[in-house]
């Protein structure tokens, strides 16, 4: 009995010092939305679990191999225990009230995470290799960064283009699949920011050779700010130069086409208007006007030697006839 007290206060102090430890370590990132609150109160019971069984192990262990270990000079054999029914049962029972009891903790985070609040922010977030743009459609905005209201909930349409990505932003702890199908595939998630500052989104779904560079920031701002910002991305410049400079950041398109001449997957767009390309087939055409709108509405028309198609096939369905002109301009005067 001696022996157990002992070992258990050694327990008690080593799991004390591990979850001190724990805290000084900041395992999990700042925590900056409602939903991620009842998430981090789980993942703290879960640590406080972890650092007690850890050191039920290890104290018993070294306390055994300590105190109990074969002295010098002591031949006997131990002493023989067929078994323990009363020590079974209990760690039968232990484990499985632990593990009903994270169980009801699991649920009920979860249904504090989806929680609905009334009239949320609509937002649509569209993934592709490998660029994530944001659709406003109660504003008619489009971004390729996401601006949240502090303290809003904002619910997120989530699709893809292509393969599928993973909607993610570390600080708000909820992540959901951007799958690929059309309107019968589409996903929800539901955020309520609470922290002002600059976040960013990632991709945790492994997309494609450049996967890592699938980021983009968000922004939580005062109510105030995001009505601002609207206001100020519902205007639309007289330009079309500037436009389709607008929608080819919005829509991806420098993700895979450069405008400095460097190679990307896809052919630069410096100097190519009014250029001869030579094509996959062996053929070569000329760069015009109609060959720009065909590559956008059929990608896989004609591919550029040395290129592949990755370009997604619905592309140019997301795209008015307008914003199609305005990219041809802008194209154009990239020289």
């Amino acid at each position: 009995m001696k022996h157990l007290v002992l070992a258990g206060v050694l327990v008690l102090i080593v799991t004390a010092l591990l979850i001190f430890a724990l805290d000084q370590v900041n395992l999990l990132p700042v925590q900056a939305s409602a939903q991620a609150i009842p998430i981090d109160g789980l993942f703290r019971i879960e640590f406080i679990i972890i650092a007690f069984l850890f050191s039920l192990i290890i104290v018993f262990m070294v306390y055994s191999i300590i105190f109990f270990r074969r002295r010098k000079g002591d031949m006997e054999d131990a002493k023989h225990i067929v078994g323990n029914q009363k020590l079974e049962i209990t760690w039968t029972i232990i484990p499985l009230i632990t593990v009903l009891g994270l169980a009801y903790l699991g649920g009920h985070s979860l249904s504090e995470t989806l929680r609905a609040d009334p009239k949320p922010l609509e937002i649509k977030v569209i993934g592709q290799q490998w660029s994530w743009r944001f659709e406003y459609p109660q504003f008619g905005v489009v971004s390729n960064t996401l601006m949240m209201p502090a303290n809003k909930q904002a619910i997120l349409w989530l699709s893809s283009n292509d393969v599928i990505h993973s909607f993610w932003v570390p600080e708000f702890r909820v992540k959901q699949d951007a799958l690929p199908g059309g309107e019968d595939f589409v996903r929800s998630l539901r955020v309520t920011p609470t922290l002002l500052g600059d976040y960013k989104v990632l991709c945790a779904e492994l997309c494609g050779r450049q996967h890592t560079n699938m980021v983009a920031p968000v922004k939580v701002v005062a109510q105030s700010d995001f009505e601002s910002w609207i206001a100020k991305e519902s205007g639309i410049s007289d330009d079309p130069v500037e436009r389709g400079r607008k929608w080819a950041e919005q829509y991806g398109c420098a993700t895979c086409h450069s405008t400095d001449g460097s190679k990307l997957v896809g052919p630069s767009w410096k100097g190519i208007f009014g250029s001869e390309e030579s094509l996959s087939d062996g053929s070569s055409v000329s760069v015009d006007e109609n060959y720009i709108r065909e590559s956008i509405l059929t990608p896989g028309a004609n591919i550029v030697l040395g290129f592949s198609n990755i370009m997604p096939a619905n592309f140019g369905q997301q795209l008015t006839d307008q914003q199609i002109m305005d990219l041809i301009e802008y194209i154009k005067s990239i020289k």
